[in-house]
């Protein structure tokens, strides 16, 4: 067993830069060095553009092949398919009203991977994890996105067209990234060394800008109200979901980098697209609010307690 002390170094050389990071956004927001307008523009490069530059750069140039082992993810979709079945079933007993139940279960289950997620691995793992957690996201993202569409859809009374989730997954930025990368790795083309010099320099801004965006994001006003619901929802998000991935994982057999990637990614905060999802359906957006501000900042403690415990075993 490691010693004590060096877990704990390890535990928050991975959540305390992102920590950091997040509470200078909350500052450079406060003091109005950045505002709504730089978040709102900022957030939408780092989706569009630098986040997609980054997964792409980093999965065309990862030893990847048609061997390459995507039981993890398989397994991934499987246990989040899982999870979201088991909330369903459970939050039916706690809140009787369907669309604040359908909101708290996309915040228990839906998580921030592609920012704070991907941030946690490659601290802990660094640049060789995209091999492993880029797959990850790519698999788990779309799941998330057809999950949250027949979730709220019928909870809140719109109709979850299924052509209209297709067409979403098929325009999304990242998934359109990595399978465009995964393309080129298995057919052995390669880009010219200076586009790929030319991406770096975006792919280098992802997680610092996005990071900032999300500490400049987050609104304490809106915890004042709907507490109880959404301490619930960020209790499955940040214990019941972790603890049932990654200790189903274990038992499969996943120690290392991809037990660590089950853990860090499952571990992330609610994806800030859950309120903006959540708000264009008309629900409970301030429920979606507080979720998100809670397993945000709650999310770098428990994840630093889970990666002691599973380092100090060994595991990850």
């Amino acid at each position: 067993m490691d010693n004590f002390l060096d877990v704990l170094v390890f535990s928050f050389s991975i959540t305390l830069p992102i920590f950091l990071i997040l509470a200078l956004g909350v500052l450079l927001h406060r003091i109005r060095l950045i505002n709504d307008n730089f978040v709102d523009i900022a957030s939408k490069l780092v989706f569009n553009v630098t986040l997609p530059a980054l997964l792409f750069i980093s999965i065309s140039k990862s030893n990847i092949s048609q061997d390459t082992d995507l039981s993890l993810v398989i397994f991934a979709m499987l246990a989040v398919t899982i999870t979201y079945i088991a909330l369903e079933l459970f939050m039916s007993f706690w809140i009787a009203d369907k669309a604040e139940r359908a909101v708290l279960v996309q915040g228990a289950f839906r998580s921030n991977m592609g920012i704070i997620g991907l941030a946690y691995c490659v601290n802990a793992y660094g640049n060789e994890v995209f091999s492993v957690a880029a797959v990850y996201l790519g698999g788990v993202t779309i799941l998330f996105n057809i999950l949250s569409v027949i979730g709220l859809s019928r909870a809140l009374g719109k109709n979850a067209s299924f052509t209209g989730i297709i067409k979403g997954i098929a325009k999304n930025p990242l998934i359109i990234a990595i399978v465009a990368a995964f393309a080129c790795t298995l057919s052995g083309f390669t880009l010219p060394s200076t586009l790929y010099k030319t991406g770096s320099y975006f792919a280098q801004m992802t997680l610092p800008l996005a990071l900032l965006c999300a500490g400049a994001s987050l609104s304490f006003k809106s915890l004042k109200n709907g507490m109880l619901g959404a301490i619930l929802a960020s209790v499955g998000k940040l214990v019941f979901i972790p603890f049932t991935l990654t200790f189903s994982g274990y038992l499969l057999g996943y120690r290392g980098m991809e037990l660590g990637v089950l853990f860090l990614m499952s571990s992330a905060p609610t994806a800030s697209a859950s309120y903006i999802m959540v708000r264009a359906m008309k629900g409970n957006a301030t429920l979606a609010a507080n979720i998100i501000v809670i397993t945000t900042i709650a999310s770098l403690i428990t994840t630093s307690i889970g990666v002691t415990l599973l380092r100090s075993f060994n595991l990850i």
